[in-house]
């Protein structure tokens, strides 16, 4: 089991103050070694120190997830199944966090007031489902349920990413391969021209002077390369730009279609989730608005959140969102007629993730006629700019 360190503030029989540093399994062994030394806390606390190993990924709390709420329906107490749990994990911080948390809750304290001092794994979404459950006494249901839902975000996160591996690899390779023709090969062409007295097209002089840009101010081009990478990473975090990156997105037709069936398999997902462990209409459109990380859907949700303050039902509502399908539209609506809404939040998640993940398994096939069509571009670029002023040598000295 692992150990932490607790600094400490005590009393001693004397009645003076002395500190030190005690090492234990919880706050609870750190107290008792305190007091065997004869000594009185006055203040403890645990030490953090940084993790050097790996972080705590999607996987992790997923998988950790299940294992609780297994634990948890077989009457498991749950401060001896987290340290169960704990003592599977490979040494990092995960395994500090879950010693750390069934901690907390042999002290005494709840399940979400000890994970809430561990945002930065679990995040707000899992932390507040998790209070909502605890105080609604439907632990074991919406544990299965958040483990469903983080192990379908994982699989669409990994789908996505590798429908888009094959495009990022040409276009990178395709960007590395003009960069050479244009810094270094073109001038050397265009330099022997010259020296033939050949009249250069404009074409030919324009890829000449980018290319000798390049070779002379290198280091600029590579400043303004990462100048855009940060200021697009910085724009994304801020609403106003995060919009605007949005909404050139959305132009782009099958990442459009990929875009909305994620967000709105995500926003039914965590709406169906908060509502099953006991989350108000308002709570769960809220949470689920911003689980969804689209600034257009958080727009709709704050609208529709305003509306339903107003008295208005969910079929009535859903007309401002402008980002949810007809089709989400109407199974929420039948969904809340048949008081079946958290049910049709599961059928709404499903439909679209079966749909984007159909459309990340053929983005390959869409996107190579495109690769294509850019490659052979980009090709016929280059040669004319070679061949044009080598037809015109040639013309020369006939």
């Amino acid at each position: 089991m692992s150990t932490f360190s607790f600094s400490y503030t005590a009393v001693d029989r004397k009645g003076e103050k002395c500190s030190g540093v005690a090492r234990g399994a919880s706050e609870v062994d750190a107290f008792r070694q305190i007091t065997a030394a004869g000594l009185t806390p006055v203040k403890i606390r645990q030490v953090r120190t940084r993790s050097k190993s790996r972080g705590v990924g999607l996987k992790d709390v997923a998988h950790f997830t299940y294992q609780l709420s297994v634990l948890i329906s077989a009457r498991v107490p749950i401060g001896d199944g987290m340290k169960s749990i704990g003592e599977q994990e490979p040494p990092g911080k995960f395994r500090d966090v879950i010693f750390q948390i069934a901690a907390k809750i042999e002290a005494g304290g709840r399940i979400a007031e000890a994970m809430a001092e561990h945002t930065d794994v679990f995040g707000d979404l899992y932390i507040q489902t998790v209070r909502a459950a605890e105080e609604t006494g439907n632990m074991v249901k919406v544990l299965e349920y958040l483990s469903d839902m983080l192990e379908r975000t994982l699989e669409t996160r990994q789908q996505v990413r590798s429908a888009l591996m094959y495009p990022m690899c040409v276009v990178g390779t395709l960007m590395l391969a003009v960069t050479f023709l244009i810094g270094f090969v073109i001038p050397k062409f265009a330099k022997m021209f010259q020296e033939k007295n050949v009249e250069l097209p404009i074409f030919t002089k324009l890829l000449m002077w980018f290319g000798q840009s390049m070779q002379a101010y290198w280091y600029v081009y590579l400043i303004l390369l990462f100048g855009a990478v940060v200021g697009v990473r910085k724009a994304w975090r801020t609403e106003k730009g995060r919009w605007m990156i949005e909404d050139w997105l959305h132009k782009v037709p099958v990442l459009k279609d990929i875009m909305i069936g994620v967000a709105v398999a995500r926003f039914s997902r965590v709406f169906g989730l908060c509502l099953n462990s006991g989350l108000g209409l308002i709570d769960a459109l809220h949470m689920a608005g911003r689980a969804s990380a689209r600034a257009r859907l958080i727009r709709d949700t704050d609208r529709m959140i305003e509306q339903v303050r107003a008295g208005g039902r969910i079929s009535s509502v859903l007309v401002a969102c402008q980002y949810i399908p007809p089709f989400a539209k109407r199974m929420l609506t039948s969904g809340e007629e048949s008081a079946e809404l958290t049910k049709m939040c599961s059928v709404i998640a499903r439909h679209y993730e079966r749909d984007t993940a159909a459309l990340t398994k053929n983005i390959s096939t869409i996107i190579e006629p495109v690769m294509i069509v850019l490659i052979a571009g980009v090709v016929l670029i280059v040669a004319l700019a070679i061949f044009l002023p080598m037809w015109n040598m040639v013309n020369l000295m006939g």
